[in-house]
């Protein structure tokens, strides 16, 4: 690797011309190889938001119950009885499609990485994911090898999955989208940040050996695919589950001590954006001594020990005092434990590798002068309102009801989550399918976490102000549903190539609809990940700003599901206008994709939502269910195929088309079963509520209010087909279960 270093050279580590001058600038003289490798990684879009910092600085992020906002390796929120939540969503986008069993499995490491490593032990995780066409024939394979990867990373590390979301659109065939979620629970007065500290204090090594496993991944998810983007697996890693659980139990074990002065996870960019990181956040310096790095591979170089993603590793900064006490830890557990370096008072970075300084950086610069972009943005074209009475109906409500719930995108996900354990531990009170967020007791607790993920891409595309609104507020919703006091998001902004003004206008639209979102329903973002690049060819993904919701129930047994009990009134919240533009019955049903998507009245999310979680927690509420994807019919069969209950609908109001009254997708609603609705409707409307009777459940049918039934185990079978069939062909394990989904393809 001893490479001239130019222009050239640096161009094809992924820094412009532009920035390859600052970068001669800032050290006065061409930088050694891997000190261009560290440029190179640091000054990337994965590790710099060079192009997104300028735009994510409108987000909301405080709040009287913000311990830690963006900034750290995860978000910190106050969850009562002294403890706190840490949660994170991360990509592992671009290594998912060239290696997607090892790239869903190290996403999956590392977000739990990213939580633990701030003294919270994992509770759960969840995901996002975006496949392409199912009719193409590499969708299958990279969704068999994603969820294979993440249910055995998760499965075996002992986290349970409970949640998350799946979708399926032509734009993901080449650039697939898998976002992970944990979530930790710490005690609030014990939490671990990684700014380093402590002038001579040594510099710790801990976990796995080094391999050469991961090199450039960082950059590599920098740059957008081209046709031979599946030769690039050496930049994918490779992960040990059974390792990073010993991990998990030896640190939480020394943070129970007073050894430790700042922790960071390696990573992207492994050794190198830990130790810039520690070190610039603590504005001190570091040495290391990659001699004493534990490797796994012969003849390692300076560059590789750098760039090395290799998983399972964890950097620390150490009390003198507490170094054989934490040893002898990572003895006891198995791991590797190594002395690499020590802080100093210098503002630099400085590597020897064989007695020679291979790399000698100033900090200030590293962190402080990388590149930070206002790149063009030309805005989305806004689309009209659709006129439902347009628009023909031809199949009438049984025939597209049955075709909707059957859809790849609403279809029944049990065959995804029946290939993760989501009860591992003991404390998942609402499954996948059982309720619209997963909830997770805290042991010996009455107290529980609600979780969700969301996103309608579509909505994002035909308006990303609307869409990036709308997402938010979504997740809001479904915490809202099962009675959860929503406190905070993590956000995973997937976007296509950030040097495109039109995909630059998307990206500023979504933060502006996410900003205002968050703001009016006390929503704050108190973590993220930006995912860029997301193209192949020059085709860019749907715009995916992937939320991820948490929330809190003081009291778990009142969490209630979607399932629809016997004998209730089904009475629908918020206001029925019969949106049908950009819905999922206008694409499955009429054949087209367009018009405006429903707009989003935030203050009418905030009141229908309080209205609704207030009547949960007091008992009136038996069962809730938000309306989203496939409108008010779908979302009635999904509640009655999750109990096994049927329901006789009532006629729709003769203002609205049928069809675009059961489904359409208008916002900030939610169908809820109560024992007596003349009384619910009273206090709904003295309050303003919008409130309207759509029936009773009961018996085993769905009977619709044009006079068409279909029994509710005929509607399960047409909803539980798609997976099953589609993956039987596969190598992959093919197993049917009864299950549901939410209205937004939700497992």
């Amino acid at each position: 690797m001893n490479q001239n270093v130019n222009e050239s050279l640096a161009q094809s580590f992924g820094l412009s011309a532009e920035e390859y001058g600052r970068v001669l600038a800032i050290m006065g003289r061409t930088p050694s190889f891997t000190e261009l490798g560290v440029f190179s990684v640091m000054w990337s879009e994965h590790c710099s938001y060079k192009s997104s910092r300028v735009w994510l600085k409108q987000l909301s992020t405080k709040a009287p119950w913000v311990i830690h906002g963006p900034g750290e390796n995860a978000g910190v929120v106050d969850i009562g009885d002294g403890l706190a939540a840490v949660f994170k969503m991360e990509s592992h986008n671009h290594p998912s499609f060239i290696e997607p069993y090892q790239g869903a499995a190290t996403g999956v490491g590392g977000i739990l990485r990213d939580v633990f490593t701030m003294g919270a032990r994992p509770i759960a995780n969840l995901n996002a994911l975006r496949f392409g066409r199912p009719e193409n024939p590499r969708t299958k394979r990279i969704v068999d090898g994603v969820v294979r990867g993440i249910g055995g990373y998760g499965n075996c590390v002992g986290v349970p999955t409970v949640g998350g979301e799946v979708n399926f659109h032509p734009s993901y065939d080449g650039n697939p989208l898998v976002n992970a979620m944990t979530v930790g629970i710490a005690r609030k007065d014990k939490i671990f940040l990684s700014a380093a500290a402590g002038i001579g204090n040594p510099v710790v090594y801990v976990g796995s050996k080094t391999g050469r496993d991961g090199i450039h991944g960082a950059t590599m998810a920098s740059t957008e695919f081209s046709a031979d983007s599946e030769d690039k697996r050496p930049t994918v890693q490779v992960g040990d589950p059974f390792t990073e659980k010993l991990l998990i139990e030896a640190c939480l074990e020394l943070m129970a001590t007073d050894a430790i002065v700042a922790i960071q996870d390696m990573g992207a960019a492994g050794l190198t954006s830990s130790a810039v990181e520690m070190a610039g956040k603590g504005n001190v310096g570091i040495e290391l001594d990659l001699d004493h790095v534990p490797a796994r591979e012969t003849g390692m170089t300076a560059y590789e020990f750098m760039l090395s993603e290799s998983q399972e590793r964890m950097l620390m900064v150490l009390r003198p005092d507490r170094e054989q006490l934490a040893r002898d830890i990572f003895a006891k557990w198995d791991l590797d434990f190594a002395i690499v370096g020590r802080i100093t008072n210098t503002g630099r970075i400085v590597v020897r590798h064989h007695g020679i300084v291979e790399a000698d950086i100033p900090l200030g610069p590293l962190n402080d002068q990388a590149p930070l972009y206002t790149r063009p943005t030309v805005d989305t074209r806004k689309q009209e309102k659709l006129n439902p009475a347009r628009i023909e109906d031809r199949y009438g409500l049984t025939r597209a009801l049955e075709k909707l719930v059957a859809c790849p995108d609403l279809c029944s996900r049990a065959w995804i989550w029946d290939q993760y354990d989501s009860t591992v531990g003991g404390q998942t009170i609402k499954r996948p399918g059982a309720a619209d967020a997963a909830v997770v007791k805290l042991e010996g607790l009455k107290r529980a976490l609600a979780l969700t993920t969301d996103c309608t891409p579509r909505y994002c595309l035909a308006d990303p102000e609307a869409g990036g609104a709308q997402a938010v507020a979504e997740a809001w919703r479904n915490l809202t549903a099962v009675g959860a006091r929503p406190l905070a998001i993590t956000d995973n902004m997937n976007f296509g190539n950030p040097e495109k003004p039109e995909i630059m206008g998307q990206f500023a639209a979504c933060i502006r609809g996410m900003a205002a979102a968050c703001e009016a329903l006390d929503f704050p973002v108190v973590s993220g990940n930006v995912s860029l690049y997301n193209e192949t060819e020059g085709k860019a993904i749907l715009p995916t700003p992937a939320i991820g919701g948490l929330g809190v129930l003081d009291d778990a047994a009142r969490a209630v599901g979607l399932g629809l009990p016997p004998w209730l009134d089904i009475v629908l919240i918020g206001a029925t206008t019969g949106w049908l533009g950009q819905s999922i019955w206008l694409r499955e049903i009429a054949g087209r994709e367009d018009g405006a998507p429903p707009p989003v009245d935030l203050a009418a999310e905030k009141a229908n939502g309080d209205f609704v979680r207030t009547h949960i927690l007091n008992g009136t509420i038996r069962a809730c269910h938000d309306v989203s994807d496939g409108g008010i019919l779908v979302a009635v069969a999904e509640m009655a195929m999750a109990s096994g209950t049927g329901a006789r609908l009532s006629a729709h109001p003769r203002d609205i088309p049928g069809h675009a009254f059961w489904f359409g997708e208008d916002q900030a609603r939610y169908l809820v079963a109560v024992p007596d609705h003349a009384g619910f409707t009273r206090i709904a409307e003295a309050a303003g509520i919008p409130v309207l009777r759509l029936g009773t459940s009961g018996g085993q049918d769905l009977t619709l209010p044009d006079g068409g039934s279909i029994p509710i185990a005929a509607l399960r079978t047409a909803h539980e087909r798609f997976f099953p069939s589609w993956m039987d062909e596969h190598p992959g394990k093919s197993r049917p279960m009864e299950g549901q989904t939410d209205g937004n393809g939700s497992q």
